[in-house]
């Protein structure tokens, strides 16, 4: 980890030798809530300063969710249909579906293969995002993911697939909450493990090929999920399902993983609740790092993306800080965390589980159909 950790040097002393003047600004711009602005301003950022004298970071957040990043993607698409030869945001911090718009339109560099950290991350959404190949144009931030939090006081023997959930949810009515699909993605991504876990060849709806007749093979799985839902609480969003948890009110919900934990460790949630990513899967997405095509300050720019993603930074800013999952391999950041912290993000959910019931979202039009269909069929 250390030589992983010292092979940055390099990098740093080129670019602390470029031509930097004193009021160079690198401006990163983010989607996503709150804490991602946070994030940058109060610890990302600082830290890069300190390494490049001379540099501000100017961190703007663009809102929650993909809207945030669509006001990106609308930012660099006005300034490269007006020609212009510098764009004026030189990180920028966005969603899986707006990576793969941004990449297909030729708004994003290629930089992955100029950074040392680029070869110590790996997985399918380093190159597929929602079905858009972004090989070389993306590095994650970080990785996030939902499962199934739950109450050990009032659920004794623990669903371990969508088939025993459904079981426990017969015999239990109303103690499972969820928010649907309109009030939160934790909502969204139990949906589409339904889809995966009922409706057929749940590897191509991750991979593709498009075929429009799919959608037809899931109206089974549709009708047993309106059955499903007559038997569950509704909440009104992710926080929502959290806090009916911590009252009590119901006994299980999916959540995202990294929000339980910063709760818990704030003391919002109620220290003994657990988490379980069940079979034979869940989504979850990364947010990615990118560099517009034509950024003013491009070297500065993939100097601040390395590191953002080295293992130092994953270790204590992304896990220790904010509960994430690590953008990078998680073997490149255990040495960098101290035992406690390690096993606080892999206790309940483990790498093995990780890896074998963590799902990327499927590609676009399977995830558009998805929605329509529960609109459709099962909200009706």
């Amino acid at each position: 980890m250390k030589s992983q950790v010292l092979m940055l040097a390099p990098l740093a002393l080129a670019v602390a030798s470029l031509n930097v003047q004193a009021d160079t600004v690198l401006n990163v711009a983010t989607a996503g809530s709150d804490n991602m602005v946070q994030y940058v301003t109060d610890y990302l950022g600082p830290m890069f300063e300190q390494q490049h004298p001379g540099v501000k970071v100017n961190v703007v957040g663009t809102g929650p969710g993909d809207a945030g990043s669509q006001k990106i993607y609308e930012k660099l698409e006005a300034q490269a249909r007006a020609g212009n030869e510098k764009w004026d945001i030189d990180v920028a911090v966005v969603h899986q579906s707006k990576g793969g718009d941004m990449v297909r339109e030729g708004l994003l560099t290629s930089y992955r293969k100029d950074i040392k950290t680029g070869s110590l991350v790996s997985g399918d959404a380093v190159a597929n995002a929602l079905g858009t190949n972004v090989d070389g144009y993306v590095m994650p931030m970080f990785q996030s993911q939902t499962a199934i939090a739950y109450n050990p006081d009032l659920v004794k023997q623990v669903p371990a697939s969508y088939d025993e959930l459904k079981q426990w949810v017969d015999t239990h009515p109303q103690a499972f909450g969820y928010n649907g699909i309109k009030n939160g993605m934790s909502g969204v991504a139990f949906v589409t493990g339904w889809v995966y876990a009922y409706g057929g060849d749940a590897q191509k709806l991750m991979h593709g090929p498009y075929e429009q007749g799919e959608a037809a093979k899931w109206n089974q799985a549709f009708a047993d999920l309106k059955n499903f839902n007559q038997k569950v609480t509704f909440t009104p969003g992710n926080a929502g399902t959290l806090d009916m948890l911590n009252r009590g009110e119901i006994a299980m919900g999916p959540v995202w993983v990294d929000m339980f934990y910063t709760w818990q460790a704030d003391g919002r949630l109620n220290p003994d609740l657990k988490l379980k990513l069940i079979a034979p899967g869940m989504p979850g997405q990364p947010m990615y790092y990118v560099v517009p095509a034509k950024a003013e300050h491009a070297d500065l720019a993939k100097a601040f993306i390395e590191l953002a993603t080295s293992p130092k930074v994953q270790a204590e800013g992304i896990v220790k800080k904010f509960n994430w999952y690590p953008g990078i391999d998680a073997q490149n950041v255990q040495s960098a965390l101290d035992k406690a912290d390690w096993q606080k993000l892999f206790t309940d959910i483990t790498p093995a589980d990780l890896s074998s019931n963590a799902r990327p979202f499927p590609i676009a039009p399977y995830f558009d159909a998805i929605k329509e269909g529960y609109e459709s069929q099962v909200a009706n």
